[in-house]
């Protein structure tokens, strides 16, 4: 097979699937290891993909970011059995930060620790909050018209009168060297604060964010204990002996 038919195939992968793994484009392409290296290293070149730890990603700016609809679409079983573990972390009588976001959300129905005081910058975390009589308290501020969460001076204000056991913070993207990234600076601000202002912190994320960088910075990867579906195997993605993680049953979370 020509470079260019293998090359174009790659395109055709990623167009469909978004993502790649070396190893499936080595077995698709029947071609080495180091053949398949040297087409992605080409594309890249030309700026038609992004290689990643372990295979390639569509190119996309680093300050691109999905709405509140087309997330809660994507890798629903993962988020899934990421939100049902970290919901177990919440402990009887805690007073928690929850993020806005689809996995933050999906983890107020698995919440049964009892006299949990809940912070939040979501609406939508709101209204299952109350219907499950969590007490819970809504930041004032910004809201998103992307990923409706708030945003902004005066959510940054307001979360200074809390102080947090545990929060749980959803990024778009984690990285050895950058550490936690999200594309928005005022909602990475928040993000840091709660960091700040908690006991422990816990990053819920699908491991479709391994080694996804965005254009904010959040904090290092060793600041915050990792909880997601399954760990990728990524080609070179080292993360220090400090860096805690915990790995979802997906297969619980189903039952």
């Amino acid at each position: 097979m020509l470079a260019e038919e293998r090359q174009l195939m790659i395109l055709k992968t990623l167009a469909v699937d978004h993502v790649v793994k070396l190893k499936e484009l080595v077995s698709m392409l029947n071609a080495s290891e180091s053949t398949v290296r040297r087409d992605l290293q080409e594309l890249e070149s030309r700026h038609l993909l992004r290689r990643v730890h372990g295979g390639a990603s569509l190119l996309r700016k680093v300050n691109d970011e999905l709405d509140m609809e087309s997330k809660t679409l994507k890798n629903v079983q993962q988020k899934k059995a990421v939100a049902r573990l970290a919901a177990t972390k919440i402990k009887d009588n805690d007073c928690i930060f929850l993020d806005a976001g689809t996995t933050t959300l999906e983890m107020i129905h698995f919440i049964t620790a009892k006299n949990v005081t809940v912070v939040t910058n979501g609406p939508a975390h709101v209204d299952l909050l109350v219907r499950k009589k969590i007490i819970c308290y809504l930041l004032g501020g910004q809201m998103k018209s992307t990923t409706k969460a708030v945003i902004g001076s005066l959510a940054l204000q307001a979360i200074n009168l809390f102080r947090f056991d545990t929060a749980f913070i959803g990024v778009n993207g984690i990285d050895p060297s950058m550490g936690y990234t999200t594309p928005d600076p005022e909602e990475a601000a928040l993000k840091r604060r709660a960091h700040d202002l908690a006991q422990r912190t816990y990053i819920v994320s699908d491991s479709s964010k391994f080694s996804e960088i965005s254009f904010c910075k959040i904090f290092d990867l060793a600041e915050a204990i990792i909880i997601t579906d399954h760990l990728p195997d990524l080609d070179g993605f080292k993360v220090t002996e400090k860096t805690e993680i915990y790995v979802a049953d997906q297969e619980a979370a189903d039952r």
